[in-house]
């Protein structure tokens, strides 16, 4: 079966707006790749875009992988944790 990515992000984007600290600045399903942008609402400068590899992997705009589609609630997490936010 194929991976939902658009579905997967939107997934990851609930999860992460879960966080008190960071807001969901875009979620660009139509473009190519699709993306989340998320940014500590605190910093002007503490963002991050998102995407969701073929394999399932949720990768920053710098090649780090957050996790997986398995356990999207702990690529947010991480994502977070990065982000200087408080824990959900």
């Amino acid at each position: 079966m194929m991976l939902d990515t658009a579905l997967s992000l939107e997934r990851f984007a609930w999860c992460a707006g879960r966080h008190a600290d960071l807001t969901i600045q875009s979620l660009a399903l139509a473009s190519d790749p699709a993306y989340v942008s998320v940014r500590n609402r605190f910093s002007a400068t503490l963002a991050e875009s998102v995407t969701c590899s073929d394999d399932g992997s949720f990768v920053t705009s710098w090649g780090y992988r957050l996790g997986t589609t398995d356990d999207v609630e702990a690529a947010a997490a991480r994502l977070a944790f990065l982000l200087a936010a408080l824990p959900a």
